[in-house]
This record gives C-alpha cells, structure tokens and sequence, in this order.
C-alpha cells in the first residue's frame, strides 16, 4: 500500500522535497514508516500526525493515509514523553537529562522501591504498557502544562531499596511539576499491565476496566 509521508523545515532540507511515497506491507504502522524514514529523521524529535491527527507510533496505516512527521516548531521544542519498561536497574541521572529544559523553574522526581522484602518480581505486557505508560505521560504533560515527563518501570527481580519504578517531569512552577508526577504514578499502577510478585505470591489487584482510565492488578 502507499502511504504519503509529508515533511517540513529542516526534514524537508535533508530529504530535498516535501513529500515521500513510501510503499508499505498492509498492516504496517507509522513505526515501520519511521524506520523507513530513518536517514532523514536522524536524532530529530519528530511528533507524528496520521491524516492530519497526532497519532504515536503505534497507529495503524492504511493505503493513501498521509502521514506528516513535524520537527521541533518555532515557538519552544517539543514537549518530550519518554517512556521504557526495562529488566536494567533504574536510575534518575539520565530521565532528569530528559525533561531539562530552559522554560523549567521545577524538576520533580519519584522512585518507588522494593520494601520490607529481599526483593520483589515484576511481569509485564511490555508493549502494551509502553504504550499505555506513554499515553499517562503525554496526558499529564497536556492536563498540567509540563514542559517534559519520562517514565520508566523495571521487570523481573527488583532487590531491596532498589527502584521498581522511576518518574521525572520539569514544568515552569512547582505545584504542576508535583501535580504531574503524582498522576503519572498513580495512573501507571491503575492503568499499565504490570504485575508483581512477593515471597512467591501475586500481589492482588483490581479487575482491569475497559476504559482506559479503571483500575488494573496493582503492581507497586
């Protein structure tokens, strides 16, 4: 199938025009159209938008859809979501490098670690919950005007007073900055598939409900 890839401002000067037809398998999502476009994108933060809606990487394409792949505009760069599910041990450094940024007055940061336990085990749906813990952190950027949010989450063995899970977001003041860290967790626990185990039990939870903003099994 075709597929129209519009480009703009400094991706339109690398690739020498404003539009690319990519010719696509059927079922290929904008991620394979990304990869496709890799030489053009470079290390440049794109934002994706399929038929003139922002979609994430995981939208599905069809034949003459249109897909713009928009650089960092004029006015401020783009708001970044960062988000990874990892059986690495967590730490902060690098998520704070993410969300810096010039407009930030407030950088606001959460680990939750394995207590009272030798350690704790951690399964996860992992595409899903990616997918699942970006939408968290873009709809906290949006609702509290965060400049940048990131959020990871670890799986298999986590030892004691290890992080499980690790949140950084920077906003102008510091009421949003705590305001968008506090949703973030609390929907990644009520909203992500992961799971967890302690001494060799699942811990219980909530049954999942089918809107996206119900309850899920706990998992930290």
């Amino acid at each position: 199938m075709n597929v129209t890839v519009r480009l703009f401002a400094g991706l339109r000067e690398r690739a020498g025009c404003d539009e690319v037809a990519l010719e696509l398998p059927e079922g290929a999502r904008v991620a394979d159209a990304l990869a496709r476009m890799g030489d053009v994108i470079g290390d440049v933060p794109v934002v994706m938008a399929v038929n003139q809606e922002y979609a994430d990487d995981g939208h599905s394409l069809a034949a003459g859809d249109e897909l713009a792949l928009i650089p960092p505009v004029s006015g401020g760069s783009v708001r970044v979501a960062h988000v990874r599910v990892t059986d690495e041990p967590l730490t902060l450094d690098p998520l704070v490098a993410r969300v810096s940024d010039p407009r930030a007055g407030a950088v606001v940061t959460f680990t939750g670690v394995t207590r009272e336990v030798a350690e704790l085990d951690y399964e996860a749906y992992v595409p899903m919950a990616e997918r699942q813990m970006e939408r968290i952190v873009t709809e906290a950027i949006e609702r509290h005007g965060l400049c940048a949010a990131a959020a990871e989450h670890r799986i298999g063995a986590v030892p004691l007073s290890e992080p499980s899970v690790a949140i950084a977001v920077s906003a102008p003041h510091r009421a949003e900055a705590f305001a968008g860290a506090r949703e973030i967790i609390d929907e990644i626990k009520a909203r992500a598939p992961i799971w967890k185990r302690e001494e060799g039990d699942w811990v219980s939870g909530s049954r999942p409900a089918a809107q996206p903003s119900g309850p899920s099994p706990d998992h930290g």
